[in-house]
């Protein structure tokens, strides 16, 4: 982290965390935030169900919901972006406040509850982004939907054409009974209507399915089962938490998910079983408290084909992102893997 960005990060940490967020989104929009393109390099460069990366470090859901800063956001170093979540109608989410640093867990707490301009300003953004590095959309459900597993389809069907990859979010814990969709028949419905409106696309992309850590190992085990009956491309593991265990910090009593350092052991877990579920034959996007390449490394280890990024640049900055693909690049080459497909999930036991 530069001078400037560590001055900047003190200056938007003396703010309500939500006027930072949107703060940090206008200097992107403004060119504020240097960037030279995604890292990349042989080591880096990765195919992951069909997409062609630059590196394996991508932008989670949820810091560019409203697709607003693709171009400056292609330019930090990420290999590949995710924005949203959108719903087919706009959205204002849940009562502020609704997100909290938790700076001595080095965490985030949020309840955002899907806040979104809905899918038409946001499918017009990413009609007209630059190109660049692969970009994909977190597709949600509004909240007051008489048929929430239809709205993920919807807006699906209205994006589609514009984006690179979906996500299937049934796993967010802000929308109350959201996360009853992750069920073995509700999910498998809901996946099926998703992957028949890919169908009518013009150009086929993959559809993954993020879920949620707080898992069973029983729910996790249908989990697997519905994404090979049902043919998804991948998993994205994982959202955020409920947990609460070992916290610190006074706002560690805020409802809402748990984001940041204290997921990082909870989410890698749940990704090596899902894994060894999948025999490491699906595709998997490890989240969930990565903060440092060492980090994103061992998630690439217990199974993870790429990575994403997002509450750790609340402490680290937006160059987290270039810093993290050139550390994986160095601890490839030292441990002797010629590329990042090569490492994956050759740690996973440690994690089982």
């Amino acid at each position: 982290m530069n001078i400037t960005e560590r001055l900047g990060l003190t200056l938007l940490h003396g703010l309500d965390p939500e006027t930072a967020h949107g703060l940090a989104l206008k200097a992107l929009q403004m060119g504020l935030v240097p960037g030279g393109g995604p890292v990349t390099g042989a080591r880096l460069a990765t195919t992951v169900a069909g997409l062609d990366l630059p590196n394996p470090v991508g932008l989670a859901a949820g810091f560019d919901k409203n697709a607003v800063a693709l171009g400056p956001l292609m330019r930090v170093g990420f290999g590949f972006l995710e924005v949203g979540a959108a719903t087919p109608r706009p959205q204002e989410g849940n009562p502020k406040p609704r997100l909290w640093r938790l700076a001595e867990d080095r965490a985030v707490i949020n309840r955002f509850g899907f806040n979104n301009d809905g899918m038409e300003p946001i499918a017009a953004r990413l009609a007209a982004r630059p190109a660049g590095v692969p970009v994909g959309l977190n597709l949600g459900a509004n909240k007051d939907s008489a048929d929430r597993a239809a709205d993920f389809a919807t807006v699906l069907k209205r994006a589609g054409a514009h984006i690179d990859f979906a996500t299937v979010n049934v796993s967010s814990p802000n929308t109350e009974k959201l996360r009853d969709l992750q069920g073995k028949e509700a999910l498998s419905a809901l996946l099926r209507g998703v992957l028949a409106a890919r169908a009518e696309l013009a150009r086929p992309l993959p559809v993954f399915l993020k879920i949620a850590p707080d898992l069973s190992p029983a729910e996790l085990e249908d989990v697997a089962e519905v994404a090979r009956a049902v043919g998804i491309d991948g998993i994205v593991a994982t959202n955020t938490t409920l947990s609460r265990e070992g916290l610190k910090s006074a706002s560690s009593v805020q409802a809402g998910g748990l984001s940041g350092a204290p997921l990082f052991e909870k989410s890698t877990r749940i990704l090596a079983q899902l894994s060894k579920l999948t025999d490491g034959k699906l595709p998997l996007i490890g989240v969930g408290g990565i903060s440092s390449a060492e980090e994103a490394y061992e998630k690439i280890r217990a199974g993870a084909s790429a990575v994403q990024l997002y509450s750790a640049m609340v402490y680290k900055g937006i160059g987290l992102a270039a810093e993290v693909a050139r550390g994986l690049d160095a601890l490839l080459a030292r441990d002797g893997f010629a590329s990042v497909s090569e490492a994956v999930g050759t740690g996973r036991n440690r994690w089982l």
